[in-house]
């Protein structure tokens, strides 16, 4: 009789349950939050930016969508300083850049000054996106690196509901401009967590993977084709990138970013005039703390990863886009209650779709990881930069319904392209 054992795994990098695991997942949560927190610091304000520069409901909305512009148009950038100086100097560079920026931004006199400046930051902020999935998916053991991204996921609602609430309470103290300096000063603080807690890893010489760790040959060893890439033996960024712009199902994932990314963006742009006017007439504070729904968005992140193991990833977006478009019928009520529980239902959806889509772009670009982060970190932020400001045009000139009609095109465009995942290993 024969006994067979499976060998042993050799791969260092921490599992779950260790210390250096929870480190590394709080470190990085601390860094979801310092992102997502300045980079929407205007949305719950744009009524209050609007009222004093004077201007329409799309043109608030473009201090959104400049920033999310500028952070999907360096991601690029921020993605190949990642390959050549480290991921985690990036993202603390990233981050630093970003707090300085916010610091000035409160005292723009004009609304060209503030888009200027707020373009700025979200290109600062573009290091974090670029870096921080490339990072667990190979600084974390391959059997835990979903549950560790789908985490770090979950921290992107965290900071973007603290942040919204944040700027929407202390702006009814002193205007918007305390509610980004409110969230500037929280950024400080998680990048103050983040350079302290974040566990400190040993490089080879030469660039080489981490100490201890056995450097797997190419489709083999720990994670299978899903394995880091050795930086010494990675080829050209022309390579890299080419890799990932035509590795099969990674086009389509770009575009779930795209497309539901506008639609969530669209509602959430446009939340604060819908409040503030009739029916419900809300102030500032009051409307502000509808972005509690982000808890739903966080529950939501935290369920992909284990769902999506369990049914695959193209099920799973298939219902969290079904559910969008469920909740985005729901906020026609004039009923705030049932306005609430559609938004709860609309943002746990989207959180899980991102968290699946973004998770499945990590495990199947072997070449080119990192620009292939990079790239549906563009799709997502060019999807709330482009449609986020579309979805303003026709609130200005439909109302609210039509804004809603819009969002829902999306989700039907992402549900066909989609069609071209079917058949797609998540792995």
């Amino acid at each position: 009789m024969t006994v067979t054992t499976s060998p042993p795994d050799h791969d260092a990098r921490p599992r779950a349950g260790t210390a250096a695991y929870r480190r590394t997942v709080a470190a990085m949560v601390a860094v979801a939050v310092a992102t997502f927190a300045q980079l929407w610091s205007v949305q719950p304000v744009l009524p209050a930016i609007a009222e004093g520069f004077g201007s329409t409901a799309s043109q608030a909305a473009l201090t959104v969508s400049v920033a999310t512009g500028g952070l999907a148009g360096f991601t690029l950038v921020w993605s190949g300083a990642a390959d050549r100086f480290g991921r985690a100097r990036v993202i603390a560079v990233s981050l630093a850049l970003t707090t300085l920026l916010g610091c000035v931004t409160p005292l723009a006199g004009d609304l060209w000054v503030l888009l200027a400046l707020r373009a700025l930051q979200g290109a600062a902020l573009g290091g974090v996106p670029a870096a921080a999935v490339a990072y667990l998916s190979e600084e974390v053991h391959p059997a835990d690196a979903a549950r560790a991204t789908g985490l770090y996921i979950a921290g992107n609602p965290l900071g973007g509901m603290g942040g919204r609430l944040l700027a929407g309470f202390a702006a009814d103290l002193g205007g918007w401009q305390w509610g980004v300096a409110a969230n500037t000063l929280l950024g400080l603080v998680c990048l103050v967590v983040f350079v302290l807690v974040l566990p400190r890893t040993r490089r080879a010489a030469g660039g080489g993977p981490p100490v201890g760790r056995p450097a797997p040959a190419r489709g083999e060893g720990p994670g299978g084709a899903g394995a880091p890439e050795d930086p010494a033996a990675a080829p050209g960024m022309g390579r890299r990138l080419a890799a990932a712009l035509t590795t099969r199902g990674l086009p389509a994932l770009y575009a779930q970013a795209l497309l539901l990314m506008g639609a969530f963006m669209t509602v959430y742009n446009l939340l604060g005039f819908r409040l503030m006017g009739d029916p419900f007439g809300l102030s500032q504070s009051a409307a502000s703390l509808l972005f509690l729904a982000y808890t739903a968005g966080m529950l939501g992140s935290a369920v992909a990863g284990h769902v999506s193991g369990r049914w695959g990833g193209y099920p799973v977006l298939v219902a969290a886009t079904a559910l969008m478009a469920a909740g985005l019928g729901g906020l026609l009520t004039t009923a705030l209650a049932g306005l609430m529980a559609a938004l709860l239902v609309l943002t746990f959806a989207f959180f899980c779709a991102h968290a699946t889509a973004s998770a499945w772009v990590g495990a199947r670009a072997v070449t080119g990881r990192a620009q292939a982060m990079a790239l549906y970190t563009l799709a997502y932020y060019l999807g709330s930069s482009l449609f986020g400001w579309c979805g303003g045009l026709v609130y200005d000139a439909v109302g609210w319904g039509g804004a809603v009609a819009f969002a829902a095109g999306l989700c039907a465009a992402a549900a066909l392209v989609g069609l071209r995942l079917r058949r797609l290993s998540p792995a």
